[in-house]
């Protein structure tokens, strides 16, 4: 089960879908998880699936996995919590999907991968996507309130965390959106939890090295 990240949809995971095919049942809806799904999400996907995994309902509780991308519990920063981005960059992106969204989108796919080793060829991937769809703006301004409202520190933190499924978190080594820390945080306090870094990576390092995503998600799932 794979969930996109805040802008683009299912496509952005082809790379890694093409690798893992043949193999796997690949599912988009969280809400359709299959009992025992691995669910990989990546950025507010990533959020998303951390969220579903720590409410108490029956499909919840049927998870058997989480594998989580470029992954935050909470995006905005806050006197307690400097691993994350000002409320200004949001406001920002808020104020341009308003007046313009394909361009907004432009410099997302922009922003999140700099400083890559790759980010001129993966931002021009991205933008491919980008042309052939783009969200329409009340999806993308939802988007955004989700990522500013969201803190699922307690969730996770809480004594006995409610996310109780092992982990896979993999994270960028140059991600410039979600800090390296924040994954860091998630890996010392959800209980079955392993960080992999992936070096010279930016924020979406199953495009930088769909190869060796694919390989752990493929060990990590069996």
């Amino acid at each position: 089960m794979f969930l996109a990240g805040w802008g683009f949809d299912k496509r952005v995971w082809q790379p890694v879908v093409e690798r893992l095919a043949d193999e796997f049942r690949i599912g988009y809806e969280l809400d359709a998880a299959s009992p025992d799904a691995v669910v990989c999400g990546w950025s507010l996907g990533a959020m998303r699936a951390m969220k579903f995994a720590s409410e108490k309902s029956a499909m919840a509780t049927r998870l058997a996995k989480l594998i989580l991308v470029g992954a935050t519990p909470r995006f905005v920063q806050a006197p307690d919590w400097p691993a994350a981005q000002p409320p200004e960059l949001l406001d920002g992106f808020a104020a341009a999907v308003a007046a313009d969204p394909p361009a907004a989108l432009r410099r997302f796919a922009a922003l999140l991968n700099r400083g890559d080793d790759r980010a001129r060829d993966l931002t021009r991937q991205l933008g491919d996507l980008l042309r052939e769809h783009i969200p329409d703006a009340a999806t993308l301004a939802a988007g955004l309130a989700e990522l500013r409202d969201t803190d699922l520190r307690e969730s996770v933190a809480a004594a006995f965390s409610r996310i109780r499924q092992p982990a896979l978190l993999i994270h960028g080594e140059r991600d410039p959106l979600m800090p390296p820390a924040a994954a860091q945080w998630l890996a010392a306090h959800l209980p079955n939890a392993h960080l992999e870094v992936f070096p010279g990576a930016a924020h979406a390092p199953f495009l930088a090295q769909p190869e060796r995503f694919a390989h752990l998600v493929r060990e990590f799932a069996r």
